[in-house]
C-alpha cells in the first residue's frame, strides 16, 4: 500500500508538472489548466491521473517558444508609460518591453504576460506604483527575476531569481516600486516561484 502511494505521489507532481507546461506554452487556457489542477489533486488512482493528459500532444521545440535567451527588437523604446485609472490593461502575446516600463495601476488592473515578450539582453526596469489596485506578471521559468518593491497596507510577492552567475546576454527584470493598499504578483505556471 506504501508503495501505491508513492507511486501516486510520484505520478501526481509529474502530472503537476506537465499541466504547468501546456499552459506556458498555450496548450491550455488558465480555467482548463485550474480544472485539471483541481482534479490532479483529489486523484486517488494512477488512472486518475493519467486521463488528465492523456489527450495532451507531447509540445516539439519546433511549437515551443524557446525565449531562454533575448529576443531583442531593434524597435524597442528606451522608456515607455502606461496608466491604468478604473479600468485594466492586458498586454499579452508577442510584445516589446522597453529598457524601462513605467507603469501606474490606480483603482485597476494590469496583467503583464512576459512569456513570449520581446526583452533585450540585460537589465530591463518596470518601476511600479500600484495603488489600490492589482498588478500580475506571468513570468516564464527560464527568466531571471528581481524584486525590491515596498508595501503599505499591501502584498507584494517578493521573489528572486538570478542565477549566481548572471549572463550578460540573457534577460533580468527588475520590479521597483511600491504597492499601497493593492497587491503585486508573480506568477509562473508549471514552476514554484
Amino acid at each position: 500500500m506504501a508503495g501505491s502511494l508513492v507511486a501516486i505521489r510520484d505520478r501526481r507532481e509529474q502530472v503537476i508538472a506537465r499541466l504547468g507546461e501546456c499552459y506556458a506554452t498555450g496548450v491550455l487556457e488558465v480555467e482548463e489548466l485550474e480544472r485539471r489542477l483541481d482534479r490532479a489533486h483529489g486523484a486517488r488512482t494512477l488512472a486518475e491521473l493519467e486521463v488528465l493528459v492523456a489527450d495532451l500532444a507531447l509540445a516539439t521545440t519546433a511549437l515551443v517558444p524557446t525565449a531562454s535567451h533575448a529576443i531583442d527588437d531593434p524597435a524597442r523604446a528606451a522608456r515607455t508609460q502606461l496608466s491604468v485609472i478604473f479600468g485594466s490593461v492586458d498586454r499579452t502575446g508577442r510584445w516589446s518591453v522597453p529598457r524601462v516600463l513605467r507603469l501606474r495601476v490606480w483603482w485597476g488592473n494590469a496583467r503583464l504576460d512576459l512569456r513570449e515578450a520581446s526583452l533585450g539582453s540585460g537589465l530591463t526596469t518596470i518601476e511600479l506604483g500600484v495603488r489600490m489596485g492589482k498588478l500580475e506578471v506571468i513570468v516564464p521559468p527560464w527568466l531571471a527575476v528581481e524584486v525590491d518593491v515596498s508595501s503599505v497596507l499591501g502584498s507584494v510577492e517578493e521573489r528572486h531569481r538570478i542565477p549566481p552567475d548572471p549572463d550578460p546576454e540573457r534577460p533580468l527584470v527588475r520590479f521597483v516600486g511600491t504597492v499601497v493598499l493593492g497587491r503585486l504578483e508573480l506568477v509562473s505556471p508549471g514552476k514554484a516561484m
